[in-house]
């Protein structure tokens, strides 16, 4: 763990600070908060992406920050009467989110397919459809890159098509998000917890 970042904490401690800072960088999100955005993300890159130093750490969260803004600005294009608009913003050019979500897995070596499957699962988010499938794929590619470990999830024998628990953790807590109350934020943080500990304990 870096030492600037994690003073004398536990591995327990920083994975509990790294749930609550992703949380916050969400809701500053939700807010329209950008340079709080990134101070949040930035706190956790700079924790999980312990391969690269502090500066790049920080340039892969703002592009992730970027690919939220580019997201809501295709979004705001295709609004009818103060409401989205499902189909064409389905069929909407998603391209400048799928290069922000690009550049971040550059920064940080991800397996490209990254950008695609993080963009396919935000739009699908955005008009109801199945976005849970590439979102927890396009976290398996994370997790591997942030853990160094290309065979992750390691699972024994059945459920091989599965995505593995941290990554469904994810997937919840995003389930969770979408609930909009102080109670289920709360819950976010808990489930997020674990996720962090697991790459965290891969660092040490």
């Amino acid at each position: 763990m870096r030492e600037s970042e994690t003073r004398d904490w536990t591995p327990q401690e920083a994975a509990r600070h790294m749930a609550d800072r992703i949380c916050r960088g969400f809701r500053a999100h939700d807010r329209k908060e950008r340079d709080a955005a990134i101070e949040a993300f930035g706190t956790v890159d700079a924790l999980q992406f312990q391969h690269v130093d502090a500066e790049a750490a920080r340039h892969a969260a703002t592009a992730y920050v970027d690919a939220l803004w580019a997201k809501d600005a295709v979004e705001v294009d295709n609004m009818a009467d103060g409401e989205i608009d499902d189909e064409a913003l389905a069929a909407a050019d998603w391209d400048p989110v799928r290069e922000k979500f690009r550049e971040r897995a550059s920064i940080v070596g991800m397996d490209p397919r990254y950008a695609q499957l993080s963009t396919t699962a935000w739009r699908n988010h955005k008009t109801g459809r199945d976005y849970w499938t590439p979102i927890q794929h396009a976290q398996v590619i994370e997790l591997r890159t942030a853990m160094g470990d290309e065979e992750y999830p390691h699972k024994p024998r059945y459920g091989q098509a599965g995505f593995g628990p941290e990554a469904a953790r994810y997937a919840l807590a995003v389930e969770l998000h979408d609930m909009h109350t102080d109670r289920h934020w709360q819950q976010a943080i808990d489930v997020m917890e674990p996720y962090f500990e697991r790459i965290l304990e891969a660092h040490d």
